[in-house]
């Protein structure tokens, strides 16, 4: 993954780069084999296109080497930017260049064509557009493979698994008509490839198709990324300029980069280069010095690699970490994801102190920083951090419980448990701001939590719960825990499912009936309805709280005083919806007393 910054403006490309080098790379042409476009699902009609193909001055079998592909423009084709093996363009001169004097590293240039039965097909518009939006089929399923097949990449064959394995060393760039294909690439073959390079084309992009592709495709927004260019001067810059603007202003997933170190969409506009090839050529220099410069990171390693590399040193995490550090750590091995909202829609920011969730208050970069790490020493300890609460077959069956299961954050040896469920309005969960930090709490007053990650939505949330207070009564030996006058935590919508199960019970979410929790700790909650089969409970919540009315709650405590049902609440001035610990307010240290009112409670359970 590339932290190259770019520069503040577009650079001009040395007059000197465009004569021949000392050490010279070649040009050869990649004929493979693909399906006409138009036909391309039923596989009718057979094709055979060339590439144009970069191979670096003293190219080693032996070595591993990035590929970046480059699509020509409308009027063009494949032999356009490089040229031929017999007659070399000047951009094979630049990039000879570029290697000789370091900067960047040796890389596999491939150019292709989107024209489909004719050399004369980027000619016509109209066609042109119908071919780029296809062509990602065959770059996926053709053009691809056959790279990998002749050249040394970093995919290990060319297995459709070992290609997108390896999409963090492949790139791809485009201009004009090349920029169009580009867009359609990153929107369909987001799980191939790493980083784009786009230049005065634009393509429309639904977000939520990106959202899904990084979903479908484990990946987040770390994992990929943008660089765009044009001209003031070219008269595809006002629509290309406003689709960069428009993405970068939208939010997840996509976020505005300065000097390409951070965020993931950068821009940068060249004064007075018009539509032509000085400027094509331009940007693709500026592209190539962006992803393939010496200041590239180092080549993320295989997965054996990283196990040892984790086996004999652990990095702790800071706020500078990212995300998608975090979920790859190979303490999390299998269940990174979890850590955060499987829908990433409703989570902002890209490292652990830019973090920021829909509908909460008082988020904590420091306070994430210290769970993880504590989580990753233990893991690393060889304790175990995460358990399912759903069996393989069941996961078979409905792959959506596989996210699902429990943290554990221990405490004394057969203490008591507490099961923290966040919030997040039953459309994503919250963990890392408002379960995880109140289980790491509960965990040092010497009691154990667990916090439940759980499928959203109300009716399948609550199933989640009940089931995890099962599975947690069924192995308590193995956890060590006692399970007898347990608690229920949860904030907001987390909060209503606690509710929801203490007085339903287990059963009727379809997990076997289990004893009540001695006691329900809910934060944040405007749950009216009160009832005798509800359990004790303890309460807060802010006077400025938007979503969830401190006198809803009152009234509630209230009523349940009344039934005989024992109820306390705290109302903190000022406080917002989904505080959390209230961290650096009067209000933080509210755990411990919720912890005593679920002692006291505890006590006067019949079932301990």
């Amino acid at each position: 993954m590339t932290v190259n910054r770019i520069p503040e403006s577009i650079e001009d490309v040395p007059a000197s780069y465009l004569k021949s080098a000392d050490h010279s790379g070649k040009l050869e042409r990649l004929t493979y084999s693909t399906w006409e476009s138009k036909t391309y699902a039923s596989k009718r009609t057979p094709l055979t296109k060339e590439a144009i193909v970069y191979v670096p001055y003293g190219m080693d079998p032996n070595e591993k080497y990035d590929v970046v592909f480059l699509m020509h423009g409308g009027w063009s084709n494949q032999t356009t930017i490089l040229g031929t093996p017999q007659s070399p363009g000047y951009m094979k001169n630049i990039v000879d260049h570029m290697i000789e004097n370091g900067e960047i590293d040796p890389v596999i240039i491939v150019c292709p064509t989107y024209n489909n039965t004719s050399e004369e097909d980027s000619a016509d518009y109209s066609l042109a557009l119908q071919l780029t939006a296809r062509w990602p089929n065959e770059l996926k399923n053709d053009l691809m493979p056959a790279v990998a097949k002749n050249y040394p990449t970093w995919a290990e064959s060319a297995q459709d698994e070992d290609l997108r394995q390896s999409r963090d060393h492949w790139y791809f760039g485009g201009f004009s008509m090349g920029s169009v294909t580009t867009w359609h690439v990153f929107e369909q073959a987001l799980g191939y490839i790493h980083g784009f390079m786009p230049s005065s084309g634009n393509c429309s992009v639904d977000p939520k198709t990106i959202e899904q592709e990084l979903k479908d495709n484990g990946l987040d927004e770390e994992d990929f990324f943008i660089y765009a260019m044009t001209g003031s001067e070219d008269f595809a810059a006002q629509s290309f300029t406003a689709q960069i603007r428009n993405m970068q202003n939208h939010g997840y997933p996509y976020h505005e980069s300065e000097d390409g170190t951070s965020g993931n969409v950068a821009f940068r506009l060249r004064e007075g280069f018009s539509h032509d090839g000085e400027a094509m050529v331009t940007y693709f220099y500026n592209g190539l010095k962006w992803l393939a410069g010496p200041e590239k990171a180092k080549k993320p390693k295989k997965a054996a690699e990283q196990t040892a590399d984790a086996s004999s040193a652990s990095h702790p995490f800071t706020t500078s970490t990212t995300v998608s550090e975090v979920k790859r750590d190979p303490a999390f091995a299998g269940f990174g994801e979890l850590l955060f909202p499987v829908d990433q829609g409703y989570m902002y920011g890209s490292t652990l102190g830019s973090l920021d969730f829909a509908w909460y208050s008082l988020v904590s970069g420091d306070k994430s920083v210290e769970i993880l790490n504590s989580l990753k020493a233990q893991a690393e300890q060889g304790e175990q951090i995460f358990y399912p609460i759903y069996t393989e077959q069941e996961m078979q069956r409905n792959p959506d419980l596989r996210n699902t299961g429990l943290f554990f954050f221990r405490g004394k040896e057969n203490a008591p448990f507490a099961i923290v469920s966040a919030g997040g309005g039953f459309a994503y969960v919250a963990a890392l701001h408002d379960s995880f930090p109140q289980a790491l709490e509960i965990s040092r007053t010497g009691n154990n939590a667990f916090a439940l990650i759980y499928r959203p939505g109300a009716q399948s949330a609550c199933e989640d719960l009940s089931r995890a207070i099962a599975f947690v009564f069924d192995h308590a030996n193995e956890l060590k825990v006692d399970p007898q006058g347990y608690s229920l935590w949860g904030g907001s919508a987390g909060g209503r499912m606690s509710a929801w199960v203490s007085e339903m019970g287990t059963a009727a979410f379809g997990a076997g009936r289990y004893p009540k929790p001695a006691a329900d700790i809910i934060q944040y909650t405007g749950l009216r309805e009160v009832s005798r089969e509800d359990v004790p409970t303890w309460m807060n919540v802010g006077t400025s709280d938007g979503i969830a009315s401190s006198r809803v709650m009152k009234q509630r405590s209230d009523a349940l005083n009344r039934l005989g049902i024992p109820s306390e609440i705290e109302i903190y001035p000022g406080l917002s919806h989904g505080f959390s610990l209230a961290l650096g307010t009067d209000h933080e240290g509210w755990v411990e007393r919720a912890v005593a009112f679920w002692m006291n409670q505890r006590k006067g359970d019949t079932n301990v």
